[in-house]
C-alpha cells in the first residue's frame, strides 16, 4: 500500500504561481511512478503530467505544457507540481496518483491515490 497525501492548493489570481506537493508512505517510493491529475465540476478526471521513478523523465499535457513543471525528490518521498502562469480554467481539484515503475497518461492505469487539494484561480 501507498498513502499519499497533497498539500498546497488554494485561491489565487489568474497569472500567480502555487507549488503542490504530494508526500508518500508505505511502499518504497523510488519505485513508483507518479502522476497529477485533476477534476473540474462536472468535468472528467484529465492528466496533468507524470513523471518515472528517477525524475528523468517527464511527461506534461498540452494545455499545461510551459507552464508546469513536475518534479520529486525521492529522499523526501515527496512529488512536487510548480504551476505558473495559472489561468481560471487551471481550477479544479487536483490529485497525484502512484504505479509501479512505468509511466502513463490515463488515471485508470494508477493505483494509488491521494484525496486531492483544491486549487481556484480567480480572474
Amino acid at each position: 500500500q501507498v498513502q499519499l497525501v497533497e498539500s498546497g492548493g488554494g485561491l489565487v489570481q489568474a497569472g500567480a504561481s502555487l507549488r503542490l506537493s504530494c508526500a508518500a508512505s508505505g511502499r518504497t517510493f523510488s519505485n513508483y511512478a507518479m502522476g497529477w491529475f485533476r477534476q473540474a465540476p462536472g468535468k472528467e478526471r484529465e492528466f496533468v503530467a507524470t513523471i518515472n521513478w528517477s525524475g528523468g523523465s517527464t511527461t506534461y499535457a498540452h494545455s499545461v505544457k510551459g507552464r508546469f513543471t513536475i518534479s520529486r525528490d525521492n529522499a523526501k518521498n515527496t512529488v512536487y507540481l510548480q504551476m505558473n502562469s495559472l489561468k481560471p480554467e487551471d481550477t479544479a481539484v487536483y490529485y497525484c496518483a502512484a504505479r509501479r515503475f512505468t509511466t502513463a497518461t490515463t488515471y485508470v492505469l494508477y493505483d494509488y491515490w491521494g484525496q486531492g487539494t483544491q486549487v481556484t484561480v480567480s480572474s
